[in-house]
């Protein structure tokens, strides 16, 4: 990791996982969620840790811990190319090998997190034992490609990074990680769009589907992939984020979508399920758990995915 402030808050996970796993032990654990390999937890494109007491992973990583998982939330730049946050993240992935004794990790990225940890698993295969995409724009986002209509250069091009990257300075700030890690709106958007997303995918093709909305190869370089998505944008009335998923997912044209990710670009792999009545946000069980009535909880869903894991040796 860059600084000493991050290998303490990696050592105080590490304690916090050891005092969970205690717990469970004490007041007796199922074991569903043991997987072989630590699950590791990275965030989309403007996302955190934990941000003024709420968490991005909303109640995912305790429930994962509850039956037998060792799990570690990552930070990395809240806007910047796919490349630029697959380096941060692989600081602290060899951070985490080195503190929890484990040669590997699982992987799970959602949103622009699926971009960045297929760039671990591409150039580390040896650390990571497998990498779960969720809602993740592979193949770009037309909610992108619409932003990216601004011409660049122009006033318009300026003032509107200007005020993300702001976005992203608070959010970095607000959720006390380092002030080393770099605000870059444009980046983050040469990355999600289609044109960007494929110059990513000649570099890194790992897993990606060979057809327009297929399966990708299961396993490449020792490495698992798998992958799940949702596409409603509205889903509960009481969440105040419906609204704006909803007019972005206006972008697609009709195409089925979670409101930012098309459903065949968030492909990768074994293809869980890509239908979720869920949006981009109901799958990291945010706002604050108001999610659909009638769909499948979203931390049953990872609890079934680290269930997978398990089951595969990983």
């Amino acid at each position: 990791m860059k600084n000493r402030k991050t290998a303490i808050a990696a050592c105080l996970a590490a304690g916090l996982v050891a005092s969970e796993q205690a717990q469970a032990l004490w007041f007796g654990s199922s074991g569903y969620t043991q997987t072989r390999y630590p699950i590791v937890l990275t965030h989309g494109m403007l996302g955190f840790d934990s941000l003024l007491g709420v968490d991005y992973w909303y109640g995912i990583p305790s429930a994962l811990r509850r039956d037998g998982a060792r799990v570690y939330v990552t930070e990395v730049s809240q806007l910047n190319t796919s490349e630029a946050r697959g380096e941060e993240l692989l600081e602290q992935v060899e951070e985490i090998v080195a503190i929890s004794g484990s040669p590997k990790v699982n992987l799970i990225g959602h949103s622009h997190g699926g971009p960045t940890i297929r760039y671990v698993a591409a150039v580390r295969p040896d650390l990571v034992a497998s990498a779960t995409s969720v809602g993740a724009p592979h193949k770009g986002s037309a909610t992108a490609d619409f932003i990216r209509q601004v011409p660049p250069g122009s006033a318009g091009e300026v003032l509107l990074a200007g005020i993300v990257n702001g976005l992203g300075a608070l959010i970095n700030f607000l959720s006390g990680s380092s002030s080393e890690l770099q605000q870059n709106a444009l980046g983050s958007l040469a990355s999600l769009n289609s044109q960007g997303a494929a110059a990513f995918n000649a570099r890194f093709p790992q897993g990606l589907p060979t057809t327009a909305c297929g399966e990708g190869a299961y396993q490449v370089n020792g490495v698992r992939y798998y992958s799940w998505s949702g596409t409603s944008p509205l889903t509960n009335v009481l969440d105040i984020s419906d609204a704006l998923l909803g007019a972005s997912s206006l972008t697609f044209n009709g195409e089925a979508n979670d409101g930012l990710v098309g459903r065949c670009s968030s492909h990768l792999g074994k293809v869980i399920r890509d239908d979720y009545r869920m949006n981009h946000l109901d799958e990291v069980n945010q706002t604050l758990g108001l999610t659909s009535l009638f769909e499948t909880d979203p931390v049953t869903v990872y609890r079934q995915q680290a269930n997978r894991l398990k089951n595969d040796g990983l």
